[in-house]
């Protein structure tokens, strides 16, 4: 099912939580009638607690405010936290709670991972940054680099129907916010989901559709790649009738496994002359991607397994040559001055060891879709808390 492409837009690229979280807090604090907020993680910090204070502000003036966070990447949030934003007003659920095994979180797949603000159906926000300290500089050393973009205009309303429809198992009573439609720019955009029904495909359908298309260059910069043997073919083909190919993977991992796994696909890559940049200042979360001189998309999706066959992600994509070419010398900045190129020369040393765990690795991702298939798709649940049920510990649950 794919959603058309809608003319009319603003975009304004946000580049980590410096941009990011000035214009989203003010934002809230504009709102008249709803904000609808989906993010992965909220931690109790001063990201966190700004945040807060922005929603309460909003419930206690009369908006009405929906807070959806994922039950596995915000499950350490304390209750006084959220009971003091519920006892404003505020509606806050958590997606696909489970109960804690040994004292570890469980189920560790089809996560909510999106992360979406859209207030009063007229701006909306999408990207890949969560409400955490480690989003700004002053974090130190492992400070995340990421991205997310602003957005008015028609498109905002494929937005605000995504949110309104995750949420509409416990949006009573339903929302009567009615998107504003009136064009505001010239980009020309699309709001793509990856959900576990039909559009399991959605993003990683877009991706191939523009990298098969490609003429000039391709510049994809992402937190986690370990794709599917179909994104990798057409990463390489486009490389061999002469694009030029470039990946900015992390070369500071906050998770030191996901480099070894992407490093094994580095060969099949190099040898076609893809570009590889490890980027090396701080800790990379962004997920965005350019091809030629107008396509562009920023959001959630990460191009390994969870992102593209499990998780619930959404990213906007745009038809713009402004935006594309800010995005592009951004990029381009990232890899001339803060990363490390990859040679093959130097990913050969050790090959003699590494080739088998490359060949196995191979057929998994060749496969993976279809062994994805294997894993439960388990029951979907958004849990409320209510503020009546605050004080009697009681948690109504619904499912979706």
């Amino acid at each position: 099912m794919n959603r058309p492409w809608v003319d009319g837009n603003s975009v304004e690229l946000l580049i980590n939580g410096e941009a990011y979280y000035p214009r989203v807090f003010e934002a809230m604090a504009q709102a008249r009638d709803e904000i609808l907020l989906e993010t992965f993680i909220i931690f109790d910090d001063k990201v966190g607690q700004q945040l807060q204070r922005a929603l309460i502000d909003a419930a206690r003036r009369g908006v009405r405010v929906e807070v959806v966070v994922d039950g596995y990447g915000t499950a350490d949030l304390p209750e006084a936290f959220i009971s003091a934003m519920t006892e404003a007003g505020v509606s806050f659920h958590a997606f696909d709670p489970q109960p804690r095994l040994a004292g570890m979180r469980t189920n560790l797949f089809r996560r909510l991972h999106r992360k979406i603000v859209v207030i009063d159906g007229t701006r909306a926000f999408i990207g890949g940054i969560n409400y955490s300290a480690d989003h700004l500089g002053d974090y130190g050393p492992m400070a995340k680099q990421d991205y997310a973009v602003e957005v008015t205009g028609p498109v905002v309303a494929q937005i605000h129907a995504s949110s309104r429809r995750l949420m509409s198992p416990v949006l009573q009573p339903p929302s009567e916010v009615r998107p504003v439609t009136d064009p505001t720019g010239p980009i020309s955009a699309v709001m793509v989901e990856r959900d576990n029904g039909q559009r399991s495909t959605a993003i990683e359908a877009r991706y191939l559709e523009a990298l098969r298309a490609a003429r000039q260059r391709i510049v994809v910069a992402n937190a986690y790649f370990f794709p599917g043997y179909r994104l990798l073919r057409e990463l390489r083909n486009a490389a061999r009738r002469g694009v030029e190919v470039t990946l900015i993977l992390q070369g500071q991992p906050d998770m030191r496994w996901v480099r070894a796994l992407s490093r094994l696909l580095y060969n099949y890559l190099l040898r076609d002359g893809v570009h590889i940049h490890e980027y090396c200042r701080r800790p990379l979360h962004g997920k965005v991607a350019l091809v030629d001189d107008d396509w562009s998309t920023v959001g959630s999706s990460n191009l390994d397994p969870l992102s593209l066959s499990f998780n619930l992600e959404a990213n906007l994509f745009i038809r713009d040559r402004a935006f594309n070419q800010a995005l592009y010398q951004h990029l381009q900045s990232l890899a001339n001055q803060q990363c490390k190129p990859v040679t093959l020369e130097r990913m050969i040393r050790g090959y003699w060891w590494r080739a088998p765990l490359i060949f196995a690795c191979f057929h998994v991702i060749r496969h993976f879709p279809r062994i994805a298939g294997w894993f439960p798709a388990h029951r979907q649940r958004l849990r409320s808390v209510q503020p009546e049920a605050d004080a009697q510990g009681d948690l109504h649950e619904r499912n979706t």
